[in-house]
């Protein structure tokens, strides 16, 4: 696979990597709210340290070309995050992403707008030939996300993810893919 890109554009989005300076600003625009992060594999942060030592990881990770590639997305002319997402690599031919929103863009298709180019780049790598992503089955908006950049369900994965927020058992998701 080669490099995702840095950076990338939508009609609405500017999408980057993270900076060091960046956790305070993601910890006030959605990390440290648990109705962001009820959903997500991680509890909302209570102080920022911790979660700027996760975006200095993000960094580092990139620099030696390997993932989770994380870009933060930021309104078209500024530079403040209000979501993020993510492309990993875990398994051969598999891009998995995972993305998040300040509770404030949520239901303006933010999060679709910044999917639909990574499923597009990832499937156009002549390694990949499945771009996924699963969520909560409680999560319907999440689910919709996928399906409005051109995922298909696939069904349910039973007992696949804890999310923390909800319980400390592994829960079933939904897991939708794209494939070529």
């Amino acid at each position: 696979m080669s490099r995702p890109p840095a950076t990338f554009a939508t009609a609405r989005l500017f999408v980057r990597p993270a900076r060091e300076h960046d956790g305070p600003s993601v910890f006030t625009a959605y990390a440290s709210d648990p109705d962001v992060t009820r959903y997500l594999s991680w509890r909302a942060y209570e102080r920022v340290e911790p979660l700027s030592a996760f975006l200095r990881d993000c960094i580092a990770y990139r620099e030696r070309h390997h993932g989770p590639f994380v870009w933060l997305l930021c309104l078209k002319g500024t530079d403040t995050p209000i979501g993020s997402i993510s492309l990993t690599r875990e398994d051969p031919g598999r891009a998995t992403f995972g993305y998040v929103l300040g509770k404030k863009f949520w239901g303006h298709g933010f999060a679709t707008e910044a999917l639909c180019p990574l499923v597009d780049w990832a499937l156009a790598q002549p390694d990949i030939f499945r771009a996924w992503a699963f969520c909560d089955v409680e999560n319907i908006a999440s689910a919709r996300v996928m399906e409005k950049s051109g995922l298909q369900r696939e069904g349910i994965l039973r007992r696949w993810q804890i999310f923390p927020a909800l319980s400390s058992a592994p829960r079933d998701c939904l897991a939708y893919a794209k494939v070529r």
